[in-house]
């Protein structure tokens, strides 16, 4: 939800051109300006266009009605591309003309030099290093969508991975049923207890072991080189990914532990370090990390990539003292010098250097003045990391193990339920009074969780927030850090967010658990599903603004050795878009507009009644005419007669959530019921036979939940007030079916496959390393394409109060790059290419073959750098 809504017209197409203009001399400005005010007028449907006109002030239109505009001149010959940024910047169509007149002329005048001093003579002129080149064989080709010599391959991979899964239950199923045999035979409780410490310490060291091995037995040192999707070499690619993603020494991020975890795995660490971002890198071979660096949460350096069906896997460096701010991205080849800094939102693309001392920001990323350290250093030596993790270590092997597995052994033998299945065989399980008793216990254990885990919120927050003084430099790796960590996991549960967002009830959670949210000014829908915080203390948020889902409050500042704890204020009359993370020093006061993936600005004066848009930020209009269609429904006793009816509704959505929810807990505890009773008769197998049947089950399930809900409120293009009954039933679309499972499913065929069964219009040999669709069925994707992790495909956008979707469709063999976005209405052609961290707004048209980059995304001015994986595809 972001950028700026639909206009006054509901017009998603122009008319056609009659005929096609001849192409234009550079610079002739008063022929682009005829040119302009024709292909406007057309495009709005309106008679005429004056000159000076402010095309959203003026003219009432809106950024889907110039994406289609921008289109249209990108089709016109003579002219330069056009993208929103410059429509913004020039918001007239004199002022837009006399810049793209000087643009074309600049260009041409380049183009001019560069063809005068080239000499018949000179050699080639070398792009890349010789060792990075890529051979020209045709081994090296991608196989072509579709291709069906391309088909084993998948087959055999998604085989291989799900021999790979198997396996996995069954050496899971061996180890519990043997501990527990050898737990059960315990003479009393403290023995049972040294012995669930024994095994569980075992199990753990196994667990974390079992990655690390992995890694060096299947691929040894990873380098640059590329791989082809679904062949053998990504069968082992994707196993060590999905073992050292899954290692429970991802736990421990942002501690000295996590460093030695990258370190075994073969990163260069430094001293002193400091990673706080979960997504581990895969490739760590090829990372190298200088000492008392700091990498913020939620940076996705992976060290690797997509593209067109290849995986190419390339260095990043970071230097001494370096700062990489929350929620970026860093792609293969990049590197930062010593003491540099990138700010938050931000990206590097591949080949991409930040030189010694300097600071950048945007996507991609270019030198800034803004500081982003955050916070002064603090004495953190080695002696206190070293206790931290030793203090680690003896609180997993001591504390954790024990209760997990004491709850296997509880569980097993104490609980009612199980224990009539083990005392009278199979019989139980088909006495109606057993489902009874197991349905009562579930929910009883299912629904008293709900207020007891706010209790424990509450409690932990408020004492934390008397410990913990903001404004204050704690050390790392001490008690108040811990404390503090201990209030960050606990108060962001994603599945209350989840519950109580997208409702009247979400400000109430919210202020329950800390935030100030001054008066509020109730919608029922104030937030989104998904917020997050490092303090909900340290939240506070303007009365009548209204969040997105994707919110991120960076409440602390890091360094390598230390944290401060600061108040994150957003202010009255705001509206957020999707993915927006707000740091401490945000640069932003009332009445603002913060769109998709914006980055926030901590430099400058403060912005007020205006709206921001892109990495880096830039100045568009708060609001046009389309924001006052529903007026009259928004105020007064009507609004207050829709928010009843729409408070009604979402507590049956609510509702709805818990039950599908409860159910499948319900359902899940009569598989492992079922598995201790085979468990009698054949021993070890039944409980690895539950292990495998879980996930297929579960996929059947939440597909099965998200067909009912889209059965009876179908999705389609739509745009109402968030006081329609249509919206309200596309948020229970968004509540009630989980997408948690799909991760699982990351890099197999077999997610194609799930796509297909949620109406996905999916082709064949389509790559997805992590897309997101939250509106399945209005997606179209083509043969061939390459979805890299954290890629979205969003459908929908609302603003304020009002909400607008329309599909979105992806041409054959085009490759969205590692955190893109792609918005509604949106038409990407085939073998496009969307770069690392773009935002491509509504409206927008991508044309055959091109490559789109930056935020808001437009075409790009530079080459293509090419693959640089180091040699012929494997």
């Amino acid at each position: 939800m972001s950028g700026k809504p639909l206009g006054m017209t509901a017009t998603t197409s122009a008319t056609p051109v009659a005929t096609t203009p001849p192409r234009l001399d550079h610079g002739d400005a008063a022929a682009v300006e005829k040119l302009l005010t024709r292909l406007l007028a057309e495009v709005a449907r309106l008679d005429s266009v004056p000159p000076d006109s402010d095309f959203f002030h003026d003219l009432g239109a809106d950024s889907l009605l110039m994406a289609h505009f921008c289109a249209r001149v990108r089709k016109q010959p003579g002219l330069p591309p056009v993208s929103m940024k410059d429509v913004y910047q020039h918001p007239t169509i004199r002022g837009l003309s006399a810049a793209l007149s000087a643009s074309a002329s600049a260009s041409a005048s380049a183009a001019a030099a560069a063809a005068a001093a080239v000499r018949p003579a000179d050699p080639p002129v070398a792009t890349r290093e010789p060792s990075t080149e890529v051979s020209a064989s045709p081994a090296a080709a991608p196989a072509a969508p579709g291709d069906p010599l391309g088909r084993p391959r998948p087959v055999l991979c998604g085989l291989l991975q799900l021999l790979s899964y198997l396996g996995y239950a069954l050496l899971i199923a061996v180890i519990v049923t043997r501990g527990y045999a050898w737990i059960a035979a315990g003479s009393g409780p403290l023995d049972d207890y040294l012995r669930s410490v024994a095994f569980g310490a075992a199990v753990l060291l196994l667990l974390c072991a079992l990655p690390i091995a992995a890694k060096w037995l299947l691929v040894g040192r990873w380098r640059p080189r590329r791989i082809r999707v679904w062949s053998l070499g990504y069968v082992r690619f994707w196993l060590v990914r999905t073992l050292v993603r899954t290692n429970p020494l991802v736990l421990s991020v942002g501690s000295p532990l996590y460093s030695l975890y990258l370190r075994a795995l073969g990163a260069r660490v430094g001293r002193g370090v400091t990673v706080l971002s979960r997504s581990v890198p895969v490739c760590t071979d090829l990372l190298s990390i200088g000492d008392h660096t700091v990498v913020r949460k939620d940076a996705l350096i992976s060290c690797y990539r997509a593209r067109d069906a290849v995986i190419e896997t390339g260095p990043v460096s970071l230097g001494r003292g370096v700062v990489v701010s929350e929620s970026t991205v860093l792609d293969i080849r990049t590197s930062m010098g010593d003491g540099a800094q990138l700010g938050h939102a931000s990206s590097l693309h591949a080949g991409q250097a930040v030189p010694d001392g300097e600071r950048w920001h945007g996507s991609p990323a270019q030198p800034a003045d803004a500081d982003f350290h955050g916070v002064e250093a603090a004495r953190c030596g080695s002696v206190r990391r070293a206790l931290h993790t030793v203090g680690q270590l003896l609180f997993a092997a001591l504390v954790v193990a024990p209760l997990a597995v004491g709850g296997v052994d509880v569980l097993l033998s104490k609980a009612p339920q199980l224990a009539v299945v083990l005392e009278t065989g199979p019989s139980a399980l088909t006495t109606w009074t057993f489902y009874a008793d197991l349905l009562a216990g579930t929910a009883l254990v299912f629904f008293a969780a709900i207020p007891l885990a706010l209790l424990v919120l509450a409690a932990v927050s408020r004492l934390v927030g008397r410990i913990v003084v903001p404004g204050r430099v704690y050390p790392l790796f001490g008690f108040h850090h811990a404390l503090h960590r201990l209030s960050t996991v606990l108060t962001n549960r994603r599945s209350l967010t989840r519950l109580f967002g997208d409702s009247t009830a979400i400000v109430h959670y919210l202020r329950w658990i800390g935030y100030d949210l001054s008066h509020v000014e109730q919608t029922g829908s104030n937030f989104g599903t998904v917020v997050k915080h490092e303090s909900p203390l340290m939240s506070q948020v303007g009365s009548g603004t209204m969040v997105a889902d994707g919110l991120s409050l960076m409440n602390a500042d890091y360094s390598s050795t230390s944290f401060r704890l600061s108040p994150t204020r957003i202010g009255a009359r705001n509206f957020l878009g999707n993915k927006v993370s707000y740091p401490t020093r945000g640069r932003t006061g009332d009445n603002c507009l913060l769109a998709t993936k914006v980055m926030v600005p901590v430099d400058g004066p403060i912005r007020e009644n205006v709206g921001l848009l892109g990495s880096p930020s830039f100045e568009i209009p708060r609001s046009v005419l389309r924001d006052s269609s529903f007026e009259d429904i928004h105020t007064g006793e009507e609004r207050r007669r829709r928010l009843a009816a729409k408070n009604r509704h979402n507590a049956m959505t609510m509702a709805w959530h818990l039950l599908t929810a409860w159910l499948y807990f319900f359902l899940v505890t009569v598989l492992y019921t079922g598995a201790a009773d085979l468990y009698v008769q054949t021993g070890v197998w039944a409980l690895a036979l539950a292990n495998a049947v879980l996930l297929p089950f579960t996929i059947l399930y939440y597909v099965l939940v998200e067909r009912i809900v889209t059965r009876f409120a179908p999705l389609g293009s739509l745009f109402c007030s968030i006081y329609d009954v249509r919206f309200w039933r596309r948020e229970r679309y968004w509540k009630v079916p989980s997408e948690a499972y799909l991760q699982a499913l990351n890099g197999t065929p077999f997610k194609t496959a799930v796509w297909r069964m949620l109406r996905v219009r999916i082709g064949r040999n389509v790559f997805d390393d992590g897309c997101g669709l939250p509106e399945r069925s209005m997606v179209t994707i083509g043969d061939g394409c390459t979805l890299n992790a954290g890629s979205v495909v969003q459908c929908h956008s609302q603003e304020d109060g009002a909400f607008k979707s329309e599909p979105s469709s992806l041409g054959a063999g085009c490759t969205l790059g590692v955190g893109a976005f792609v918005h509604y209405g949106v038409d990407v052609g085939a073998h496009a290419f969307l770069d690392t961290d773009c935002f491509l707004m509504k409206g927008e048209t991508v044309p055959d073959g091109d490559r789109w980059t930056g935020n808001p995304a437009r075409p790009a001015e530079l080459p293509d750098e090419g693959d640089g994986g180091g040699g012929e595809v494997r």
